[in-house]
């Protein structure tokens, strides 16, 4: 794992940035593709902003995944993560394709449908962040490290509930959904470089186990330990507590 630390998101966010787009500028030349994985929520402000600013990047030859979402959010609510996604990337960038997922609809057929799109394609770089309770996607503690479903209906658990309430995106807890659609540990894992960035001091307790303890599905941010190409963009705050 290769640890990045800046003075300020925007640092964080323009330097993860341009190494993801050397992975998707690199996977075009060599393949005349590229797919991506594109996650959401307040620590990919930063990234997303640089990522849709950096030059030379062929956007009509790449194809998108989006990492997660609420069931039963519309697409038009504030936390929405299809509507974050359309208003901060897709809308930004002339993209080839790029795949939602629908948290409106029936949820077993939609990672069905989801899985079926995503099998046997390799992902050149997955843009993701850590939760305060140390999940990946939208896969809290305990983790399955085991399904391998790409897609699979997880249930929120109540930190990460308080966190999205925290970061402003619903009114009270009860308005927060309880389910989600996310992308799976396994199916992470398969990408062929992770790009991880975290900001905040909120975020510094996980961080700090996502580096420095032993790999478990109570912490599931530590499976990043056994990938071979994992980036880990931080500010400071996000940093204080690693050794």
């Amino acid at each position: 794992m290769k640890i990045h630390i800046s003075d300020h998101p925007k640092a964080m966010g323009t330097a993860a940035a341009a190494e993801g787009a050397a992975a998707i500028r690199e996977a075009i030349l060599k393949n005349g593709f590229a797919n991506i994985i594109v996650a959401t929520g307040s620590s990919q402000f930063e990234t997303l902003a640089s990522l849709v600013a950096e030059p030379g990047i062929d956007w009509t030859r790449v194809t998108g995944f989006h990492l997660d979402e609420y069931i039963g959010l519309s697409a038009e609510h504030p936390a929405s993560f299809r509507g974050y996604l359309q208003q901060r990337f897709v809308d930004r960038v002339p993209i080839g394709t790029f795949h939602y997922v629908n948290g409106e609809t029936d949820s077993k057929a939609e990672c069905e449908r989801l899985g079926k799109l995503i099998s046997g394609i390799n992902i050149d770089v997955a843009f993701i962040g850590i939760g305060e309770n140390g999940h990946l996607a939208f896969n809290d503690p305990p983790a399955d490290f085991e399904t391998q479903s790409p897609y699979l209906v997880v249930k929120l658990d109540h930190a990460c509930r308080m966190q999205q309430l925290g970061e402003g995106w619903f009114d009270t807890l009860d308005s927060v959904p309880t389910h989600a659609i996310s992308m799976s540990i396994h199916q992470i894992m398969k990408c062929t470089k992770i790009v991880c960035s975290v900001p905040d001091e909120r975020k510094s307790i996980a961080v700090r186990d996502a580096v420095q303890a032993p790999v478990s599905p109570e912490k599931p941010a530590t499976i990043l330990q056994r990938h071979p190409d994992v980036s880990l963009y931080l500010d400071r705050p996000a940093a204080r507590l690693l050794a």
